[in-house]
């Protein structure tokens, strides 16, 4: 067999015996290691609060997973992960991200993820058990206590992991990124470090349910410091990081991921300047609230 070239087109429809090897043995396992490591993850948070072994338990389980599915990631720039407060986003491709993720950073984080997800079994009960952040990204007023625990999270010396997107793409390409990693790195003046998956789409796209072995590339991007911005620069920053992410990933695939629509270009820009202003307001004040 030729060995794949990295991030080639996904083959449409697979072959056979990629269908039958996914269908019987890849996803079926998967499916019992996830519920196996989610309850080992939330019997483990009976006893340690910390959540460090909680953690651990979620690194074994991605890296089962992630050789389950007959991937290898391959980390590029890991000399950018300090493991210090920052907040770390990523390009989201697919279910397979999340393992990749994972398995490839050396030190204890916590997600932010969307609100739904907790309503699945054992990935839901792990993620409310070990102190991940839930966000509704449908209604971004009540997400403001999402927005203030997750600030939180960063000046107690916890880094944070989020996909700016929002959500898998459909395509394999960039999609608009949200504002919210940008301010929470402003509002908590910690830096920002972009990084991008290849090969992930290719490995598992979006409502499919096949696995296509093929090789993963995280590649991590220096920070970019965010110490002295203000919340008029969230739009700003958000772009900014849209164009790094796509960079990296141009740089490290044969494919060419299209830069997201600027939200400079965006005529709301003025808008969502103002919607950042607002919603900075109302962190102070419930923040404030909270204090008396």
């Amino acid at each position: 067999m030729k060995p794949t070239v990295p991030n080639a087109p996904r083959p449409n429809p697979l072959p056979w015996h990629e269908r039958l090897i996914s269908n019987v043995c890849r996803l079926p396992a998967f499916f019992i290691v996830t519920a196996f490591f989610a309850s080992l993850a939330v019997l483990a948070s009976l006893f340690e609060k910390r959540g460090y072994w909680q953690h651990r338990i979620a690194q074994t389980w991605a890296r089962v997973g992630v050789f389950i599915s007959g991937a290898r990631v391959t980390v590029v720039g890991a000399e950018h992960l300090s493991g210090q407060p920052a907040v770390y986003i990523c390009n989201h491709l697919s279910y397979m991200d999340t393992p990749a993720i994972f398995s490839s950073l050396p030190f204890q984080f916590r997600i932010v993820a969307r609100h739904d997800l907790w309503k699945i079994p054992f990935i839901g009960w792990w993620l409310g058990r070990s102190g991940q952040v839930s966000v509704d990204v449908s209604n971004p007023r009540a997400s403001i206590s999402s927005l203030i625990g997750a600030v939180r999270t960063l000046k107690a010396g916890m880094p944070l992991f989020i996909f700016p997107e929002g959500g898998r793409t459909q395509d394999g390409k960039l999609a608009k990124f949200m504002n919210g990693p940008a301010f929470m790195a402003i509002h908590a003046q910690l830096p920002i470090v972009p990084m991008a998956l290849i090969g992930t789409h290719e490995l598992l796209p979006i409502h499919t349910h096949t696995i296509h072995k093929v090789p993963v590339t995280l590649a991590i991007g220096e920070q970019i410091d965010t110490r002295g911005m203000t919340t008029k620069q969230v739009n700003e920053l958000t772009t900014r990081l849209e164009e790094r992410v796509a960079a990296l990933y141009d740089e490290h695939s044969c494919q060419k991921i299209s830069a997201a629509p600027s939200a400079k270009a965006d005529s709301s820009a003025d808008v969502g300047h103002l919607e950042a202003v607002n919603i900075a307001r109302d962190l102070q004040a419930t923040e404030e609230a909270q204090r008396q």
